[in-house]
């Protein structure tokens, strides 16, 4: 009897890390009767870290309505889980599936982060995780700061919300008189520095609607911005590891909540007790939509394959897709399935990408077969 341990990434806009694991169980189980199967959902920070959280140490959603990315009020959620942590996906005010048609950085806020930090915070959350993947904004968190307390000014003294297109106006900053009180750890699968030629503005802001000129704006900003934290707060982001990560987002968690940042794929896999699973575990099976050079890079096959490599586990990948700008051979994989040729619309995903996953998993199984 073999005992497999899958830990895949959600496929982004087509299945959840749940599904996935669901119907790579189904496939395996129909090859291998004998097989022992534990499914660990998991998520780097963006998509799926709330639902990776609560299948870990069980709890509930909270649906509070918030701010969105343009200032408008919007149904949004967190995890509540059952140990008191609260698990907040930025992504669920302030992702870029909420901005579909009116994408740009320059205008768009986290304000409505700073709502599900305080609203956590007020039921009683005796720590907080907050998740940075999948942002539309470039505010470097102060949009988060201003619902948080923290006030800032212009040149002529004048209160303002700053966005990604105002972080130059930014004269002072004023604090709140009490810091904030829950511990607050921000999960981030980049480490990207805040601005220059690998930071936020330059690496993220196009995919966010950003032209070049608004991509130099915008760094030009977070330049600033960073000036006036270490002047203002003694705060210095220059060589903070993912303080760019959610358009700034990482060095506006650390300076206004005193952020711990964290790969978000660690924690996650901390959560579940994967070292221990994984020591028992003939096979591990990891994956995501897309495997390219990012996938290398901090993301979650990374994660879980570094810390799968000190099991002596075999580990295996299926994912939507791949590129070859990257050799899956360096995260120790001994095969990679692919369950698409990447040249599908979303649209076609949606309806055949169960279908192909089921048979991509049924390859994997019937390798494993083979090989014993």
């Amino acid at each position: 009897m073999s005992k497999y341990v899958l830990v895949p990434d959600s496929f982004k806009g087509t299945m959840t890390s749940r599904e996935i694991c669901e119907i790579m169980q189904h496939a395996i189980e129909r090859i291998d009767s004998d097989a022992k199967i534990i499914s660990v959902p998991v998520a780097d920070g963006g998509e799926g870290s709330v639902d990776a959280f609560l299948s870990a140490l069980g709890g509930k959603r909270k649906a509070i309505t918030v701010t969105g990315p343009h200032f408008e009020k919007l149904s949004s959620s967190y995890g509540i889980t059952d140990d008191g942590t609260a698990v907040i996906e930025m992504s669920a005010c302030a992702g870029l599936p909420l901005v579909y048609g009116k994408k740009n950085p320059e205008l768009t806020t986290t304000y409505g982060v700073g709502e599900l930090i305080c609203n956590a915070a007020r039921s009683g959350a005796r720590r907080i995780v907050i998740g940075l993947g999948g942002s539309a904004t470039n505010d470097c968190g102060a949009g988060m700061a201003s619902e948080l307390g923290f006030v800032f000014l212009d040149k002529n003294g004048n209160a303002f919300v700053p966005v990604g297109g105002t972080l130059a106006d930014i004269e002072h900053i004023i604090s709140p008189k009490e810091p904030f009180g829950v511990p607050v750890t921000a999960a981030c699968d980049v480490t990207n520095p805040l601005f220059g030629a690998d930071g936020a503005a330059y690496v993220f802001a196009p995919q966010k609607g950003a032209n070049a000129e608004q991509v130099r704006a915008l760094d030009f900003g977070l330049r600033h911005m960073s000036k006036i934290l270490k002047r203002e707060l003694g705060f210095d982001s220059d060589n903070l590891p993912g303080a760019g990560a959610a358009g700034g987002l990482g060095a506006g968690a650390a300076a206004f909540l005193n952020a711990r940042l964290k790969s978000g794929i660690d924690i996650v896999l901390d959560e579940s007790g994967f070292d221990e699973l994984a020591k028992s575990a003939d096979v591990i099976v990891t994956g995501e939509g897309r495997f390219d050079s990012q996938s290398i890079r901090g993301k979650v096959m990374s994660g879980v394959c570094k810390r799968a490599a000190k099991s002596g586990a075999a580990v295996y990948a299926v994912c939507g897709c791949a590129s070859s700008d990257a050799d899956p051979a360096e995260l120790g994989i001994k095969k990679l399935f692919v369950s698409s040729d990447g040249t599908r619309t979303m649209d076609e995903l949606l309806i055949s990408c169960r279908r192909e996953l089921y048979a991509a998993a049924t390859a994997l199984a019937q390798e494993l077969l083979k090989c014993d």
